[in-house]
Protein backbone atom coordinates (compact mmCIF):
# COMPACT_ATOMS: atom_id res chain seq x y z
CA UNK A 1 0.00 0.00 0.00
CA UNK A 2 1.31 3.38 -0.77
CA UNK A 3 0.19 6.56 0.67
CA UNK A 4 1.14 9.79 -1.78
CA UNK A 5 2.23 12.06 1.23
CA UNK A 6 4.20 9.43 3.55
CA UNK A 7 5.16 6.62 0.47
CA UNK A 8 5.38 3.34 1.38
CA UNK A 9 2.95 2.28 4.16
CA UNK A 10 4.60 -0.72 6.38
CA UNK A 11 1.62 -1.74 8.58
CA UNK A 12 -0.31 -4.93 6.47
CA UNK A 13 -1.39 -8.04 7.40
CA UNK A 14 0.17 -10.88 8.73
CA UNK A 15 1.90 -13.45 6.48
CA UNK A 16 1.68 -16.58 9.09
CA UNK A 17 -0.55 -18.10 6.45
CA UNK A 18 2.43 -17.87 3.52
CA UNK A 19 5.70 -17.94 5.04
CA UNK A 20 6.66 -20.75 7.43
CA UNK A 21 8.34 -19.16 10.83
CA UNK A 22 10.37 -22.32 10.94
CA UNK A 23 11.93 -22.63 7.74
CA UNK A 24 12.97 -18.60 8.11
CA UNK A 25 14.25 -19.50 11.68
CA UNK A 26 16.19 -22.59 10.10
CA UNK A 27 17.53 -21.11 7.45
CA UNK A 28 18.57 -18.22 9.40
CA UNK A 29 20.76 -20.27 11.70
CA UNK A 30 18.98 -19.83 14.97
CA UNK A 31 20.18 -21.35 18.48
CA UNK A 32 20.00 -22.53 21.63
CA UNK A 33 20.98 -19.65 24.09
CA UNK A 34 21.02 -16.63 21.12
CA UNK A 35 19.43 -13.02 21.32
CA UNK A 36 17.13 -13.01 18.42
CA UNK A 37 15.66 -9.84 17.33
CA UNK A 38 12.58 -9.93 14.98
CA UNK A 39 12.75 -6.35 13.48
CA UNK A 40 9.41 -5.16 12.60
CA UNK A 41 7.70 -8.17 14.06
CA UNK A 42 4.06 -7.54 12.90
CA UNK A 43 2.10 -10.07 15.05
CA UNK A 44 5.01 -11.70 15.89
CA UNK A 45 4.27 -15.22 15.17
CA UNK A 46 8.24 -15.32 13.92
CA UNK A 47 8.99 -14.17 17.56
CA UNK A 48 6.90 -16.47 19.20
CA UNK A 49 8.24 -19.32 16.92
CA UNK A 50 11.51 -18.63 17.87
CA UNK A 51 11.29 -18.29 21.82
CA UNK A 52 11.11 -22.40 22.20
CA UNK A 53 14.63 -22.31 19.61
CA UNK A 54 16.46 -20.25 22.14
CA UNK A 55 15.42 -21.99 25.15
CA UNK A 56 16.26 -20.55 28.78
CA UNK A 57 19.49 -18.98 28.16
CA UNK A 58 18.10 -17.08 24.93
CA UNK A 59 16.12 -13.78 24.32
CA UNK A 60 13.54 -12.59 21.98
CA UNK A 61 12.79 -8.96 20.88
CA UNK A 62 9.97 -8.27 19.14
CA UNK A 63 9.72 -5.00 17.64
CA UNK A 64 6.74 -2.78 15.87
CA UNK A 65 6.64 0.93 15.58
CA UNK A 66 2.49 -0.16 16.08
CA UNK A 67 1.21 -0.52 19.10
CA UNK A 68 -2.31 -2.80 18.23
CA UNK A 69 0.81 -5.46 16.55
CA UNK A 70 2.28 -5.26 19.93
CA UNK A 71 -0.55 -5.46 22.01
CA UNK A 72 -1.39 -8.61 19.69
CA UNK A 73 1.90 -10.06 20.41
CA UNK A 74 1.95 -9.13 24.35
CA UNK A 75 -1.64 -11.22 24.33
CA UNK A 76 0.22 -14.02 22.50
CA UNK A 77 3.14 -14.41 25.22
CA UNK A 78 0.56 -14.03 28.25
CA UNK A 79 -2.03 -16.44 27.01
CA UNK A 80 1.37 -19.24 26.34
CA UNK A 81 3.11 -18.22 29.19
CA UNK A 82 6.20 -17.29 27.28
CA UNK A 83 8.85 -16.11 29.38
CA UNK A 84 11.68 -15.07 27.39
CA UNK A 85 9.82 -12.67 24.77
CA UNK A 86 10.29 -9.18 25.33
CA UNK A 87 7.60 -6.84 23.17
CA UNK A 88 8.64 -3.51 22.76
CA UNK A 89 7.13 -0.43 20.55
CA UNK A 90 10.09 0.95 18.94
CA UNK A 91 10.51 3.07 15.74
CA UNK A 92 13.19 1.05 13.70
CA UNK A 93 13.80 4.83 12.14
CA UNK A 94 14.98 6.44 15.32
CA UNK A 95 16.33 4.35 17.22
CA UNK A 96 16.50 0.55 18.56
CA UNK A 97 16.07 0.48 22.19
CA UNK A 98 18.51 -2.47 23.16
CA UNK A 99 22.20 -1.76 23.71
CA UNK A 100 25.11 -2.18 21.03
CA UNK A 101 26.08 -5.44 20.07
CA UNK A 102 23.53 -7.48 22.00
CA UNK A 103 21.78 -9.44 19.09
CA UNK A 104 23.09 -12.63 18.00
CA UNK A 105 20.51 -12.97 14.87
CA UNK A 106 18.19 -10.09 13.62
CA UNK A 107 14.92 -11.11 11.52
CA UNK A 108 13.39 -8.45 9.09
CA UNK A 109 10.42 -10.20 7.61
CA UNK A 110 8.66 -8.27 5.04
CA UNK A 111 9.69 -5.00 6.06
CA UNK A 112 12.97 -3.92 4.15
CA UNK A 113 11.03 -2.88 0.97
CA UNK A 114 9.26 -0.15 2.59
CA UNK A 115 12.45 1.59 4.35
CA UNK A 116 13.89 1.14 0.46
CA UNK A 117 11.01 2.76 -0.91
CA UNK A 118 10.53 5.68 1.52
CA UNK A 119 14.49 6.53 1.45
CA UNK A 120 14.80 5.28 5.09
CA UNK A 121 17.80 3.21 4.64
CA UNK A 122 20.20 5.69 6.22
CA UNK A 123 18.41 5.98 9.34
CA UNK A 124 17.51 1.98 9.82
CA UNK A 125 20.51 -0.27 8.93
CA UNK A 126 23.04 1.14 10.82
CA UNK A 127 20.50 0.95 14.02
CA UNK A 128 20.19 -2.88 13.25
CA UNK A 129 23.95 -2.85 12.43
CA UNK A 130 24.70 -0.94 16.08
CA UNK A 131 22.60 -3.84 17.78
CA UNK A 132 24.00 -6.93 16.21
CA UNK A 133 27.05 -8.79 17.84
CA UNK A 134 30.40 -9.23 16.01
CA UNK A 135 30.12 -12.10 13.79
CA UNK A 136 26.16 -11.83 14.20
CA UNK A 137 23.49 -12.69 11.51
CA UNK A 138 21.03 -9.90 9.87
CA UNK A 139 18.65 -12.34 7.91
CA UNK A 140 15.97 -10.17 5.71
CA UNK A 141 13.04 -11.85 4.13
CA UNK A 142 11.52 -10.68 1.11
CA UNK A 143 8.86 -11.38 -1.20
CA UNK A 144 9.90 -12.64 -4.13
CA UNK A 145 10.01 -9.70 -7.43
CA UNK A 146 7.02 -11.95 -9.33
CA UNK A 147 4.13 -9.95 -10.63
CA UNK A 148 0.36 -11.54 -9.05
CA UNK A 149 1.84 -12.63 -6.21
CA UNK A 150 0.05 -11.67 -2.34
CA UNK A 151 2.02 -8.65 -0.48
CA UNK A 152 3.31 -5.53 -1.65
CA UNK A 153 3.15 -3.89 -4.60
CA UNK A 154 5.37 -5.05 -7.43
CA UNK A 155 7.03 -1.92 -7.98
CA UNK A 156 8.31 -1.50 -4.41
CA UNK A 157 9.21 -5.29 -4.43
CA UNK A 158 12.99 -6.02 -4.49
CA UNK A 159 14.80 -8.82 -6.24
CA UNK A 160 17.60 -10.91 -3.89
CA UNK A 161 20.46 -8.79 -5.52
CA UNK A 162 18.77 -5.82 -4.66
CA UNK A 163 19.02 -6.81 -0.71
CA UNK A 164 22.48 -7.83 -1.13
CA UNK A 165 23.77 -4.62 -2.45
CA UNK A 166 21.46 -2.80 0.53
CA UNK A 167 23.78 -5.18 2.86
CA UNK A 168 26.62 -4.70 1.03
CA UNK A 169 26.38 -1.15 1.18
CA UNK A 170 26.04 -1.16 4.56
CA UNK A 171 28.67 -2.91 5.61
CA UNK A 172 27.17 -6.63 5.80
CA UNK A 173 28.92 -9.65 4.64
CA UNK A 174 26.45 -11.72 2.18
CA UNK A 175 26.43 -15.18 2.80
CA UNK A 176 23.75 -16.87 1.67
CA UNK A 177 20.43 -16.27 -0.29
CA UNK A 178 18.00 -19.37 0.30
CA UNK A 179 13.91 -19.77 -0.74
CA UNK A 180 12.00 -20.06 2.45
CA UNK A 181 8.43 -20.73 0.71
CA UNK A 182 6.61 -20.27 -2.49
CA UNK A 183 6.34 -16.19 -2.13
CA UNK A 184 9.33 -15.68 -0.23
CA UNK A 185 13.31 -15.55 0.07
CA UNK A 186 16.12 -15.34 2.73
CA UNK A 187 19.54 -13.57 2.17
CA UNK A 188 21.93 -13.94 5.15
CA UNK A 189 24.40 -11.40 6.18
CA UNK A 190 27.14 -11.49 8.48
CA UNK A 191 27.97 -7.95 10.66
CA UNK A 192 32.04 -8.08 10.66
Amino acid sequence: MTDKKHGHVHHSKSTKDILSADKVLSAAGLKSGDVFLDAGCGDGYISIAASPLVEGEGKVYAIDVYPESIEIVKKDVQKKRIKNLEAIIADLTSEIPLIDDSVDLCVMANVLHGFVENGELDKVLPEIKRVIKLGGIFSVVEFKKIEGLQGPPFEVRLNPQDVENVLIKYGFEVTETVEVGKYHYLVNAVKN
